[in-house]
């Protein structure tokens, strides 16, 4: 995960071109900006036009390669999602837990509190699920491998809520136990 912080110039990152695209699971959308990766919109039961009214503006043309590692991830692949991404308008903290976040590798979680303690915030559980609650890209920041301390979902931002976070970890079990 690369990103540029708080002094990215802002007029540059609200220039952004927007991208809607099928995968396995349904409709995805992504805005990318010159900095790099801004939102993702998982597939979670809209349709073409849910997901274009979400991203806001016009679907641009061409297909960035965050496009084809977002498809093979639903397709049950294990790309790397080690891309680019703007962050430039998360909080420094938001910012500090994406990266501890950004480092679950897959197939596997880790507990608000722990993120919290590798942020070097100890006692700061409840506002690491706070920014798991705006993370503009989720599955490039698997947001959804951050799991209460005693085994517990906790929340997810979806429309599915927690039925996605299930779901999507069910999907990186599976695939880490085939790639064995």
């Amino acid at each position: 995960m690369n990103s540029r912080g708080k002094h990215a110039d802002k007029r540059e990152s609200g220039r952004m071109r927007a991208y809607v695209f099928q995968t396995a699971w349904g409709w995805c959308g992504i805005k990318v900006s010159h900095i790099g990766l801004a939102r993702v919109i998982i597939p979670d039961g809209c349709d073409r036009r849910e997901v274009e009214r979400m991203l806001g503006g016009t679907p641009a043309d061409g297909r960035p390669g965050a496009v084809k590692l977002l498809c093979d991830y639903f397709a049950g692949k294990r790309p790397s999602l080690n891309i680019p991404v703007d962050l430039t308008r998360s909080s420094d903290f938001e910012r500090a837990v994406y990266r501890k976040v950004a480092k679950i590798p897959y197939g596997e979680t880790a507990s608000y509190g722990e993120i919290a303690r590798r942020a070097a915030r100890p006692g700061a559980a409840r506002a690491v699920g706070a920014a798991m609650a705006v993370n503009p890209v989720p599955i490039v920041i698997p947001c959804h491998r951050v799991v209460r301390a005693d085994g517990g979902l906790g929340g997810f931002s979806s429309r599915s809520g927690t039925a996605t976070k299930q779901k999507l970890l069910a999907m990186e079990k599976l695939s880490t136990k085939e790639a064995m």
